[in-house]
């Protein structure tokens, strides 16, 4: 018996991850529960927004968070070369403004929108707000990892939208 199958449980799908399987791990990965973003920046022909849910906490002395835009994302250029963003977490009310940027990069017609003092679009109303500057950026395969650190923050109270298996939730206190 091999180590693989020592620990394998039963109805479980052990595999190597790899493009044959690819659909298995995409699946493997939806296991996560994340919560849900949206990140804007600013680019010649305005502004521009991407829903996420790569984000996390890198540090808090300095302020640090990252995300990991896919480098086959047609906002990818637009962001990778920012200066500076805004990531937006959303509450589980927001799932339409989540929706608004999964396809289209440029939904903020008809959006309540503020321009901060580095010229980044901020949306507000949103459960916590994150304004950074770009620390760094790294290439990860198939995306890059951008690192900001956190000029300003700000929250509020409520439920956070959360995504696991390919849908939206929401997370409830037990």
């Amino acid at each position: 018996m091999t180590a693989a199958e020592a620990i394998k449980m039963p109805n479980e799908h052990v595999f190597v991850p790899g493009g044959e399987n690819s659909r298995s791990f995409r699946n493997a990965l939806g296991a996560f529960t994340t919560g849900v973003t949206v990140v804007t920046a600013t680019t010649p022909e305005g502004p521009i927004g991407m829903t996420v849910n790569s984000f996390a906490s890198v540090s808090l002395d300095p302020p640090l968070v990252l995300w990991s835009p896919a480098k086959s994302s047609s906002r990818h250029p637009a962001f990778s070369e920012a200066t500076h963003f805004a990531i937006h977490v959303l509450s589980a009310d927001q799932d339409v403004l989540s929706a608004r940027f999964t396809r289209n990069g440029r939904a903020f017609d008809d959006l309540d929108w503020e321009i901060n003092d580095e010229g980044v679009p901020v949306i507000p109303g949103t459960l916590a707000r994150f304004e950074c500057r770009q620390a760094a950026a790294h290439d990860a395969g198939d995306h890059t990892i951008i690192v900001g650190e956190v000029l300003r923050a700000a929250h509020r109270d409520g439920d956070p939208l959360c995504f696991s298996g390919g849908a939206f939730g929401r997370f409830s206190r037990q």
